[in-house]
């Protein structure tokens, strides 16, 4: 997740009008509610700029941030600051995670799991996980499903437009990977600043992935077509899981 450069100061501008994160998070609020999880310990891992977490936390006692990227670090911190509220924040690898707590809720959403690009770093994740789950805990994670970055994102270009922005999103599947090549031009006064990130996500079928969880000691609970109480479908681009631990830690 170390893509997320100067493009974590955009971040919020350019998706935040595509995402409804209250509807993300009173989705995973009724989670917690139907499973009965304690309020005092929530962790989001690969915060970004901490906009699920900012909502969410507003119902636990102690919150914690991690993710892999300074810059989104730093504007997850002023918005937590914003709005009053104390949080822990941790820059660190979430396939290696270490922060000795056991947490009642987990979340890592909007496709950052997809962002593990090696099979054993995506095996160490869901294990690292599992380590931080206390007994009655919740893990709500989703990815981008297989359809959606082969078929849809895959070797297509795509462009956005504003007065003050202008970018480019030129994609390329192979091996199972998407490789994003964004070029931004930022108006700044009379001109444009031009600057290029690369990001990069794995398509994961589902197989492996229920598998993967299943091997780390987790139950899957629950598994919906984004965040509604939806059947996954072939044709879904997001696919949410619910895990809980099969036995203690």
């Amino acid at each position: 997740m170390d893509s997320y450069n100067k493009f974590a100061n955009l971040y919020d501008q350019l998706i935040y009008e595509d995402i409804n994160y209250n509807s993300i998070s009173d989705f995973i609020l009724n989670l917690c509610k139907d499973n009965n999880i304690n309020y005092e310990y929530y962790l989001d891992l690969a915060c970004g700029t901490g906009n699920v977490a900012a909502i969410l936390g507003k119902n636990f006692k102690n919150i914690f941030l991690v993710d892999s990227s300074d810059s989104m670090l730093i504007n997850a911190d002023k918005k937590f600051r914003e709005e009053r509220m104390k949080c822990k924040i941790v820059c660190q690898d979430m396939s290696e995670l270490s922060l000795n707590r056991k947490f009642d809720l987990v979340t890592c959403v909007l496709d950052s799991t997809n962002y593990i690009l090696d099979i054993e770093d995506l095996k160490n994740y869901f294990l690292s996980v599992k380590k931080h789950m206390s007994e009655n805990g919740i893990f709500v994670f989703d990815i981008n499903s297989y359809y959606k970055l082969s078929e849809i994102l895959g070797n297509n270009i795509f462009t956005y437009n504003s007065e003050e922005i202008f970018y480019t999103w030129e994609n390329i599947f192979e091996d199972e990977i998407v490789e994003m090549s964004l070029t931004f031009f930022v108006k700044d006064g009379d001109l444009y600043e031009r600057f290029e990130e690369i990001h990069e996500e794995r398509a994961y079928k589902e197989d492996l992935i229920e598998s993967m969880v299943k091997d780390a000691g987790f139950e899957i609970i629950g598994k919906y077509d984004g965040y509604k109480n939806i059947d996954v479908k072939k044709d879904s681009e997001r696919i949410v899981y619910v895990l809980k631990n099969l036995e203690v830690n």
